[in-house]
C-alpha cells in the first residue's frame, strides 16, 4: 500500500509540474517583447523566493545554500584556477602574424564589452556570441579560429577574457524582427520538452530551482548567464554552451553542439533574462 501510495504521489506531482509549466510557458508565449518576458521572469522569482535580493541571483544555486555561498567566497580569495587565466591571458596579448592583438578587435581594449554578448549582427544574419567574436578576431587577422569547446585556447582564453568585464552590467538588445526571431527561438527551446526524459530548461530552472536533484542545488534560469566559464571543483573549465550540452546529455538527449544556432538562441534568451546584473566571470563552483 505505501509503494502504492508512493506512485499515486508521484504522479500526482508530475502532473501538477507539467500543469505548471505549461501556464508559464503560455504566459511567456503571450508576452509582448522581451522586456515583458524579463519582467514575468524576476516576477515568478519574487514569488518563490521573496526576500531575495535580485543582484543575488548570479550566484546561482548557492541562493539556497548559505554554507555553499560562505565557502564559495572563502575559495575566491585565492581561486585554485589562476594558472588557467594566467595561460588564457598569455593568449589574449600574444600579438598576430600582422602585429594585432585580440584587445585592437574590442572597444576599450575590451574592457567592458561581455555584456553586450550575444547580440544579433544584422549583416551577417546571425547571433554573435563572445567565444564567436573571439574567432571573428582571429579570421579577420589572418589567422586560424579556435575549437569551440576545447579548454585551451578558447577555453582558457574566453575565461581570462570575461573577467575584463567584471562588474559590467548585462546588456542585451533585441531590436529587429529578425533578432526578435532568433531571441524567442530561444525562449521555444528553453520551454520545450525533450530527451528520453521529456524534460524542459524551465521545468528544473524555473519550477525546481533551489531544490536537490542528484545531490546538487538547482540553479534558478534569473542570473544564469553572468558567471560563465565556471570552475567546477576549481578544475573542470565549462562554458556556457558546454552547460548546455552537459544538461541535454543528462536529458538523454543529443545536444546541438557548440556555436550552433539553436544553443546562440538560447544563449541570447538567457543573457536577455539577466539584463541589468553584474558580470562575475570564471568563477568556482562545485
Amino acid at each position: 500500500m505505501n509503494a502504492r501510495r508512493r506512485r499515486i504521489a508521484r504522479c500526482w506531482a508530475g502532473s501538477i509540474a507539467t500543469l505548471a509549466l505549461a501556464m508559464v510557458t503560455i504566459a511567456f508565449a503571450a508576452a509582448d517583447d522581451p522586456e515583458a518576458d524579463r519582467t514575468r521572469m524576476i516576477q515568478f522569482f519574487e514569488a518563490r523566493f521573496p526576500d531575495m535580493p535580485l543582484e543575488d541571483y548570479v550566484y546561482g544555486a548557492m541562493i539556497s545554500s548559505p554554507d555553499a555561498r560562505a565557502q564559495y567566497e572563502q575559495i575566491m580569495e585565492f581561486p585554485p584556477f589562476l594558472n588557467d587565466l594566467d595561460a588564457g591571458r598569455k593568449i589574449w596579448e600574444k600579438p598576430f602574424a600582422n602585429g594585432r592583438t585580440f584587445a585592437d578587435c574590442f572597444p576599450n581594449g575590451g574592457h567592458s564589452v561581455v555584456g553586450n554578448y550575444p547580440y544579433y549582427d544584422e549583416r551577417a544574419k546571425q547571433v554573435v556570441t563572445f567565444e564567436r567574436a573571439l574567432n571573428r578576431c582571429l579570421e579577420d587577422n589572418g589567422e586560424a579560429p579556435m575549437r569551440y569547446g576545447e579548454r585551451e585556447p578558447m577555453g582558457v582564453l574566453t575565461a581570462y577574457a570575461r573577467t575584463l568585464s567584471d562588474g559590467m552590467r548585462m546588456n542585451i538588445e533585441v531590436q529587429s524582427s529578425e533578432a526578435r526571431a532568433h531571441y524567442e527561438a530561444g525562449r521555444d527551446l528553453f520551454f520545450r520538452r525533450i530527451g528520453q526524459l521529456n524534460a524542459a530548461c524551465a521545468g528544473c530552472h524555473m519550477h525546481l530551482a533551489g531544490r536537490i536533484m542528484r545531490m546538487e542545488i538547482i540553479s534558478p534560469a534569473l542570473g544564469h548567464a553572468t558567471h560563465w566559464p565556471i570552475f567546477r571543483a576549481g578544475e573542470e573549465l565549462m562554458t556556457f554552451q558546454g552547460r548546455f550540452n552537459r544538461c541535454m546529455e543528462q536529458m538523454r538527449a543529443v545536444p546541438y553542439g557548440y556555436d550552433s544556432v539553436e544553443w546562440n538562441d538560447l544563449e541570447y534568451f538567457l543573457s536577455y533574462l539577466s539584463n541589468g546584473l553584474p558580470l562575475q566571470s570564471s568563477v568556482f563552483r562545485k
